[in-house]
């Protein structure tokens, strides 16, 4: 039963950290463009990258 008073507290604290961090992915713009990065990768560099 003790276990329990350890685990709850720090599975709640880990899924609010998850929250948080899927929230501030979405105010940070990483999903404002899936297609941008599929497309990039299927275009073809003639020029070396430095």
């Amino acid at each position: 039963m003790t276990t329990l008073a350890y685990l709850i507290p720090v599975a709640l604290f880990l899924g609010a950290l998850g929250l948080a961090g899927f929230l501030w992915a979405l105010r940070s713009g990483q999903y404002e463009d899936l297609d941008g990065a599929a497309e990039r990768m299927l275009i073809d560099r003639d020029e070396p990258r430095s």
